[in-house]
């Protein structure tokens, strides 16, 4: 690649940063199959992105197979070839989108994981006094009961959560914000770490959770509490704090059966990825099928 055709990738993802607003973990991702984009076209002899053909898509995608990528893994480099070449196009650097017409294998449908509700009742069984624990069940409780994402959680404030109305106001992918209520077991959870956050937070410091140093707590710092309680509480299973959000849906839509009502708790933009929770209820959905349907109906 020329040097001007790499200077390319950096203000691709500079536009992801700024005007999209996309997380820094999803930046890192396509600068990641980005780089990798440029190695092969690098080694095939490819000076410039208007080089670049559809039969370079494909070889790059099936080289990546035979080293043992996932059909998932390729479809997200897919994913992000599609969106720097449409990118390229408005720039007016590409006549076209090599990567458009390519497809991936199909990648097998991963199934979520959740607990079920009466493990999850251990696990928030908590126990204990002081600040950190009062932090860590106000955590806990607020990931299960408003479903939030582990990036939603560290970036609340303080104003984000009215108590007095039962809500708390989060900004999920793409700096879109949503009102989710908050239910009565988190309420007084957050209102006893409201007590003690003091003792924690550093005086200017904004954020609703806090570390030990007083400064807005770490995704990481998350995922270890979580390990922790989890192991405390005797928990069987690989808790991580996604779980909640999986276990939240879960749950919601065995109860509800209102797919669209928590599409919109979970700030999912489409529809189609609320339903992979629907498997979760399958078995009661055949039961009423079976109980209901003139052809399932058994005969008196």
């Amino acid at each position: 690649m020329t040097p001007a055709a790499r200077q390319w990738p950096d203000r691709f993802l500079k536009h992801l940063e700024i005007e999209r607003r996309l997380s820094p973990a999803t930046v890192a991702s396509y600068r990641r199959d980005l780089d990798a984009l440029a190695a092969w076209c690098g080694q095939q002899g490819v000076s410039d992105w208007d080089s670049v053909d559809s039969g370079h898509i494909r070889a790059w995608a099936a080289a990546g197979h035979r080293r043992g990528l996932s059909a998932r893994s390729i479809q997200r480099r897919l994913s992000a070839s599609r969106s720097f070449f449409r990118y390229l196009m408005r720039e007016r650097q590409v006549r076209g989108n090599p990567a458009v017409d390519v497809s991936a294998p199909k990648a097998k449908k991963r199934l979520p994981a959740n607990l079920d509700a009466d493990r999850m009742a251990r696990l928030l069984d908590i126990e204990g006094e002081g600040p950190l624990v009062d932090r860590d069940r106000a955590m806990l409780e607020l990931l299960y009961s408003s479903g939030l994402r582990l990036a939603e959680l560290v970036g609340l404030d303080t104003g984000d959560v009215d108590l007095a109305d039962a809500t708390v106001r989060v900004t999920g992918k793409g700096s879109k914000e949503r009102v989710v209520p908050v239910g009565r077991m988190a309420r007084a959870a957050l209102r006893a770490w409201m007590k003690s956050r003091h003792a924690l937070a550093s005086p200017d410091e904004t954020a609703l959770f806090v570390s030990r140093r007083g400064s807005r707590l770490a995704p990481r710092s998350v995922q270890m509490r979580v390990k922790h309680w989890a192991r405390r509480q005797g928990i069987d299973a690989s808790v991580y704090p996604h779980l909640f959000r999986h276990s939240f849906a879960t749950h919601l839509l065995e109860s509800s059966h209102d797919l669209r009502g928590v599409q919109e708790l979970l700030g999912h933009a489409n529809i189609s990825t609320t339903q992979v929770y629907t498997h979760l209820d399958f078995q009661h959905l055949a039961q009423i099928y079976d109980a209901t349907h003139p052809r399932a109906r058994k005969k008196e």
